[in-house]
């Protein structure tokens, strides 16, 4: 059964860090893109971080770059996000997704096997 559980959410003041992980079951981790995507209430799904199967360069878009880190470690079939310098617009819901032998992708839709989520409240 393919799973991704987040873990790692919670309450942080502004400038503070978090540090979100993803552990994955059921997939072959290492053939898998994996992404951060977050949904804040009334917005658009968006990707924040992705770091491709084949290893190179991680994705992330102007708004989380130089703040978030996004690693992988595959001999635990798990994925992280660090986040620092945390920013009440940071606040969302924060998802893991995959998807199999892609290249990183900006797209939500580009990804097919989702976790539940973690919700991330940042306060000012």
């Amino acid at each position: 059964q393919v799973q991704l559980v987040e873990s790692g959410g919670g309450l942080a003041q502004a400038g503070g860090s978090l540090r979100l992980s993803c552990a994955t079951s059921g997939i072959t981790f290492t053939t898998y893109t994996m992404a951060w995507l977050r949904q804040a209430p009334e917005k658009e799904r968006e990707v924040v971080a992705a770091i491709p199967w084949f290893g190179g360069n991680t994705y992330y878009p102007d708004s989380v770059k130089g703040r978030f880190t996004m690693s992988r470690d595959n001999t635990k079939n798990t994925a992280y996000l660090e986040m620092s310098s945390l920013k009440p617009e940071d606040t969302a819901r924060y998802y893991c997704a995959a998807r199999h032998l892609g290249g990183l992708a900006t797209t939500p839709s580009s990804y097919n096997v989702w976790g539940m989520g973690t919700q991330v409240t940042v306060s000012s």
